[in-house]
């Protein structure tokens, strides 16, 4: 009967043993299942990466680097005046509303986005003003 106490402990702990060590095949199989299935986060796409080749984005990109206008925008938050993103939301990219707001750009103005006035800039040329207008509107989000 000693025996037979030792055989039933040593299969008992030897099961254990089994169990505690992933010795069961549902449940390692299950933990693989939900790894297959999740999907993959999406990697963010920086401008930069996502305009790289956009001759639109690198001449408009280079016009306001070359301008006052970083002084009161910013592509993603307010300064001064709104941001480019905001800009970009509000109006559609037709060639309409480049040509309206490359004006507004030149003459200055007030009102559109509260009071504080945007000031002209008269020695910007049309074309230049339109490419600058171009690579905000091609922020949109």
């Amino acid at each position: 009967m000693k025996i037979a106490k030792k055989v039933n402990l040593g299969l008992l702990a030897l099961a254990a043993i089994t169990f505690a060590c992933g010795g069961g095949e549902k449940a390692s199989s299950s933990s693989e299942t939900a790894e297959v299935a999740a999907p993959a986060p999406a990697k963010e796409v920086s401008l930069e990466e996502k305009y790289a080749n956009d001759p639109i984005y690198i001449k408009g990109l280079e016009k306001v680097k070359g301008s006052d206008c970083t002084s009161c925008h910013m592509v993603e938050r307010k300064i001064v005046g709104p941001s480019y993103a905001e800009v970009a939301a509000k109006y559609e990219s037709t060639e309409e509303n480049v040509t309206m707001l490359a004006q507004k750009v030149i003459q200055g103005g007030v009102g559109v986005w509260g009071e504080v006035p945007m000031p002209a800039h008269p020695g910007l040329s049309e074309e230049d003003a339109k490419d600058m207008v171009r690579y905000v509107l091609l922020l949109k989000k």
